[in-house]
C-alpha cells in the first residue's frame, strides 16, 4: 500500500496515538515551535508539506493569530481531519496533492512539515529543499520537524530497539503496531547530519538543529 493509502486508513486514529508514537510529543511539537516562533516572530503565510490531519499547523496557528495557512498533503481522509480542526478560519486553506511534483502557489514566509520529508529519497530531498529555497523570500525559513536514523548504525540500532520497546510496552494494541510497522517500511531515514548538509547545498544562509532527541529531531534552515 502507498503513502496515501496508509494514510487515508488510519486518519480518524491518528491524532489520539500520537503522544504515544512520539514519546518526546510535548518538546517535539510545541516546545520546538515555541522556542522557534519566540525568536523569529509571526510569519505572514505559512505552508505546511504533508499537513495531514493539520496537527503541526494547530500549534502554529495558535501562536500565529494574522498568519495564513496552507496545508498540503495526499491523503483526503487526513486533510478531512485538519478541516475539523480548524473549522470555520478563512486563514486556513487545504490543497490535496503531492508536494513532490511541485510547491503550490503562492507567496510563502514559512514552509513547515512534520514527520513527512522522511518519506522521501534522499536526491528527493536534495531537489524539494532546493525548491523551497527559490520560493522563500530573504529571511525565510524552512522547519522540519522529523524522524531520522542516528548515522551509525550501532546507535540507529539502539534508538530504533529503543523506540520498539516503549511502544511495545504501551497500551497500544497489535493492530497499532503493525499498522506502524507497514507505515515505517515507507521510511527512508538520512541523519540529521546528512539533512543539515543538504541544505547547507541548497544555499540556506543559517541551517541548525534546534531539538534532538532520538529518532526525531527538528531542524531550521532560514534563507
Amino acid at each position: 500500500m502507498d503513502i496515501r493509502g496508509q494514510f487515508n486508513m488510519i486518519a480518524k486514529e491518528y491524532d489520539a496515538k500520537r503522544k504515544i508514537f512520539i514519546p518526546c510529543f510535548q518538546d517535539f511539537y510545541i516546545g520546538a515551535t515555541d522556542f522557534i516562533l519566540s525568536n523569529y516572530g509571526e510569519p505572514e503565510s505559512v505552508l505546511d508539506l504533508g499537513a495531514g490531519t493539520g496537527l503541526l499547523t494547530s500549534f502554529w496557528y495558535q501562536k500565529c493569530k494574522d498568519t495564513s495557512f496552507t496545508l498540503v498533503d495526499v491523503a483526503r481522509d487526513m486533510l478531512d481531519v485538519a478541516r475539523l480542526r480548524l473549522e470555520g478560519d478563512d486563514r486556513v486553506q487545504y490543497l490535496l496533492g503531492d508536494y513532490t511534483q511541485g510547491l503550490p502557489q503562492g507567496d510563502f514566509d514559512a514552509v513547515v512539515s512534520a514527520l513527512s520529508i522522511h518519506h522521501l529519497e534522499d536526491q528527493d530531498k536534495k531537489t524539494l529543499f532546493e525548491d523551497i529555497y527559490k520560493r522563500l523570500p530573504k529571511g525565510g525559513m524552512l522547519v522540519n520537524y522529523d524522524q531520522f536514523s542516528a548515522g551509525d548504525a550501532t546507535l540507529n540500532d539502539w534508538y530504533d530497539k529503543t523506540w520498539v520497546n516503549k511502544l511495545q510496552s504501551s497500551q497500544l494494541t497489535e493492530r497499532d503496531i503493525q499498522l506502524w510497522r507497514q507505515r515505517r517500511l515507507l521510511d527512508k531515514e538520512c541523519s540529521v547530519e546528512a539533512e543539515t548538509e543538504m541544505l547547507r547545498c541548497s544555499n540556506f544562509d543559517i541551517v541548525q538543529c534546534v531539538y534532538s532527541n532520538q529518532k526525531f529531531a527538528v531542524i531550521v534552515a532560514i534563507k
